[in-house]
């Protein structure tokens, strides 16, 4: 009988790639939440893109990094929750790709969606798109306010 219970106590637990995949994402949001710079950086791949909720926040890790620092430095980053969920793979199991409804303090409901790749045997993000859903009854009023925006003077 102990025998028998020191080999279940060693075995390994192994976890569905979508079990796999959210443990990812809900880690690299756990790292924003506490600040802590370099677990959320950790999370991506070398060459992943993050698509802020601006027209203009197109970035690759490092410049996202430097544009990210000042917030983890000063030990509040931003804190995301995802409420709900889905994620598909590639036949082959090596991409994963997602979206994922998201409750934030300073965006309120919000969404992200991306791409995950296996390096070495460990998902990254490839890419993330956060973005804030605009209802359809709403959008006319936000398209003019964008367009009046986008055609004002900049403001230096």
């Amino acid at each position: 009988m102990i025998a028998l219970l020191c080999l279940l106590a060693g075995a390994v637990v192994t976890s569905s790639p979508e079990t796999q995949v959210s443990a990812v994402l809900d880690d690299w949001h756990a790292a924003a939440s506490a600040a802590d710079e370099e677990r959320y950086f950790a999370h991506f791949a070398p060459h992943a893109v993050f698509l802020g909720t601006d027209a203009t926040e197109r970035w690759d890790v490092e410049e996202f990094r430097r544009y990210a620092h000042p917030y983890f430095a000063k030990g509040k980053a931003w804190s995301f929750r995802a409420v709900e969920r889905h994620v598909t793979f590639s036949p082959d199991g090596s991409v994963a790709w997602f979206d994922e409804k998201l409750d934030t303090p300073n965006l309120g409901p919000s969404r992200g969606s991306g791409v995950l790749v296996k390096i070495s045997g460990r998902w990254k993000i490839a890419h993330y798109d956060l973005s804030v859903p605009i209802p359809n009854d709403l959008m006319k009023e936000i398209k003019n306010r964008i367009e009046q925006f986008s055609a004002a003077p900049a403001k230096r």
